[in-house]
Order: C-alpha cells, then structure tokens, then sequence
C-alpha cells in the first residue's frame, strides 16, 4: 500500500494535480485526476487493492476503518522518497452499496519565487499588478471567487507576501484548512469541533491588531458581518466568497444579511478568477499534461475579472435589469479576448462562458 501511494502521489507532484479520485467501477477502481477539461483515468486496481488502499489512507488519517455509512474526513501527512512532506487532505462516502470512494487533496507547497512564477502563468499580467496595487490600500474589503482549484489561495498568498514583505507588515490568516505554510504569516486554522469557527477566529484576530487579515471563506452571515466589522475598524480583510462571477459576490452577500450601504463603505475590489488549459500553439489544441511544448507550469493560465470601488457603486446602486447597461469589462470580455488572440481553444472558450 505504501508503495501505491507513493506511485499516486508522484504522479501528482509531476503534473500539478490537486485532485486524486479513486472511484468504484463495474468489476474493479480507478484512480482519476482531475485536470481541466474533467476527470481523467491514470490507473486500474482490484476491488481488494481499492479496499486496502482506503483503509490503508484512513488508518494514517485517523479516521474510523469499520465505519462506512457515514462520510468521513481526515488529514494526513505522507514523507515521499525524496524525504519531502506532502501534505493531504482526504474524502471518503460510500454508495449504496457500502462500496467506499475516496478523493485525496494534494497540498502542493509553493516556493517563494516572485510573482509571476508563483500564480503560474496569466494571460494578461496587467491584472495581476491592478491587484498588487489594490493591496496598497490598508483599509478596506477586498474578496475573490472563483471554482475550486482556480488558484485562489495561490493569488491571494503572493499578493499577501508581497505586501508583508516590502512594508513589514502583520498578516494574520484564517483558513480551512491551512493550506499553504507561510512562516512570515500568523496562520490560524478553524476547527469546528473545538468550537473555533472563522466568526471566534476573527474577533480573536481583531485583538491582535494585525494589519491584514486574510478570511478563508465567508460562508455564512456571522462570519460575513465580522469581515465588514474588521474592514470598517481600519484593517485590510481579503476573503474569498463561493459565487458564480463577481455580480454573484455581490448578490451573495446582500443574502448574507449585508446592506448595499455597508458594501458601499466598505468594497475595495471584487475579483474572480478562473484557471484554464492553454492552447499549444503546435498542436493547435488545449495543452494537456502530456505535451512538451510549453512547460509545465505555463500549460495552464489565471484569467481575472476585476471591479473596483466605482464600479461596484454603480452595481450596487442598480436593479438586476439595469446592470446590463453598465459597461465594464467581465469575465466573459476576457475569455473572448483570450480566444480570439489564440490563447485558449473554442472548447475552453465554451466551457468557460458565463450565459
């Protein structure tokens, strides 16, 4: 077993992957990562071999082995033949069956290296500078949405050690879990079953006096009404919030109990971003992790929608039918400037697409 994590995980680290599904099939599992034009195989086991290989992982996460109605989640650490830590994150729900599916997390550790290497590769870099330069502000709500696995975490953590670095700044993070260790921050993590939610971890922060507080995610009003309270009191808050684009961001926090005056007052900027295959320019087709003729860490590229503080005055200010007479730049502007210069393919293009 420890051999076949070992064979997983290395497949993993070689192409990027940051999800590992092991699924149940008619007579056997697959082992499946997820890229971005979906679910692809990479191995075949026993239906023996996936059952040992799912105790095996929940044995070194601490979980329950003999319980399988119930979904369990669990964290691990596992030490690779190099001597390196990865750090895991694993999901285990059984059908109805009782056949057992597992996904593993893989925490990819990133390198302080400049800005550019660490987000990976971004169709249009002036938007990464609108952000750096957004963080400049020190008071003030700035949030990110995006699909899961859209590098997030990744853009906000550079923009954040930036910041910290060249104004010798206290930057406090709170997260679920921590997935990126960064020993020039305050890194917090929520933990549900001893009581500490992101709403205690950010009234606790705010009695530190940071200058920064970096939210995880607000997911639900208490936490949604401390972000707007840290951002008032003179704290820069970044946060992450689950939405479709940024118009979504907005309307998901008027759901959370937040006014439009207080939104008002308090946004600096709303991003969202997307992650996406490039187009080879020699195979004429999304780049896949097979092909050799971009590197590795240039096959996918940061796409970001960005509003700032006047335009989301003015999307606050409309109703939902105005909004279409507003003219900013939207995700949908970007992915079609990416396909018509040739960055991203016509299928990207459509899967991306915001209707």
């Amino acid at each position: 077993m420890e051999n076949l994590v070992q064979e997983i995980l290395r497949e993993a680290i070689k192409y990027r992957v940051d999800d590992i599904h092991l699924m149940p099939k008619d007579n056997d599992y697959q082992f499946l990562v997820r890229l971005t034009n979906g679910l692809q195989p990479i191995k075949k086991i026993s239906i023996e071999q996936a059952s040992r290989f799912i105790s095996f992982m929940k044995y070194q996460a601490n979980l329950d082995i003999g319980e399988k109605r119930r979904p369990q989640t669990g964290a691990l650490s596992i030490k690779m033949a190099d001597n390196k830590e990865l750090e895991l994150r694993i999901s285990v729900i059984a059908n109805y069956l009782l056949q057992e599916s597992l996904v593993i997390r893989v925490l990819h550790q990133v390198h302080q290296k400049g800005m550019n290497q660490q987000v990976g590769y971004t169709f249009f870099p002036e938007d990464l500078k609108r952000l750096s330069q957004l963080t400049q502000s020190m008071s003030g709500l700035i949030l990110f949405s995006g699909p899961v696995s859209s590098g997030k975490t990744t853009t906000i953590y550079q923009l954040l050690r930036s910041l910290a670095l060249k104004r010798n700044l206290q930057v406090i993070t709170m997260e679920d879990p921590v997935e990126i260790p960064e020993p020039i921050f305050l890194q917090t993590q929520v933990n549900e079953l001893a009581g500490v939610s992101y709403d205690v971890l950010i009234k606790s922060a705010l009695r530190h006096h940071p200058d920064v507080l970096m939210i995880g995610e607000i997911r639900d009003e208490e936490t949604a009404k401390m972000a707007i309270r840290g951002a008032l009191t003179g704290h820069l808050l970044i946060a992450t919030v689950h939405a479709k684009d940024t118009i979504g961001v907005l309307s998901r926090l008027i759901e959370l109990g937040i006014s439009k005056n207080l939104l008002e007052q308090t946004l600096l900027a709303v991003c969202s971003q997307r992650l996406l295959q490039r187009r080879c320019p020699l195979c004429q087709k999304e780049c896949s992790i097979y092909c050799n003729h971009i590197p590795l860490a240039e096959k996918k590229g940061t796409i970001f929608e960005i509003l700032t503080t006047k335009e989301l005055k003015e999307l606050l200010r409309v109703n939902k039918e105005q909004t279409q007479q507003l003219h900013f730049t939207t995700l949908n502007d970007k992915l079609r400037k990416a396909y018509a210069l040739g960055y991203i393919s016509e299928e990207t293009y459509q899967r991306y697409y915001v209707f």
